[in-house]
């Protein structure tokens, strides 16, 4: 089934945000492009591949709101990953130039979740939908409510 089309207009004259004109909704973005490494025999990239690609956005998303991962690990607080869906609607190649979009979903007392869109950067053909669902442990592993560092970017994320 195909999903409906992505059509970004960027916000406010920063490159780092778009709004789906289709839907209305501001997705941070970054730009890649894929590595022979990234793909399988066929030049296709490998479908777990697209994870880390989720990880790259997810890590963009928080260094451009100026807290990044190794800050919040600094601070105590880790987030490992609970729960991971995605959906796959057209392959990506190699040395194909993509953008990673991704927007801070769901924000709840000790779980936050992120969804993801992955475009072919030329046409922005939507290549894969996912999202990753986190738990905020501390450093012994211990659940912990979400630090307000954190939480602090489903507040600022523009709308």
């Amino acid at each position: 089934m195909r999903p409906e089309p992505f059509v970004p207009e960027i916000l406010d004259s920063d490159n780092r945000y778009v709004r789906n004109k289709t839907d209305g909704l501001v997705w941070h973005q970054c730009r890649n492009r894929t590595l022979y490494a990234d793909t399988d025999r066929s030049r296709v990239v490998y479908h777990a591949n697209y994870l880390r690609y989720f990880e790259f956005g997810r890590a963009s998303l928080m260094r451009d709101t100026a807290y990044s991962y190794s800050e919040i690990e600094e601070s105590g607080y880790v987030y490992p990953i609970i729960q991971i869906g995605v959906t796959y609607h057209s392959p990506l190649f190699y040395d194909d130039a993509f953008c990673v979009h991704t927007r801070p979903a769901e924000l709840e007392r000790v779980r936050l979740r992120f969804d993801y869109l992955i475009t072919h950067e030329k046409n922005h053909e939507i290549v894969c939908k996912g999202f990753t669902r986190h738990c905020a442990v501390n450093v012994s592993g211990t659940p912990v409510e979400v630090d307000e560092k954190t939480a602090r970017i489903w507040k600022i994320f523009p709308e």
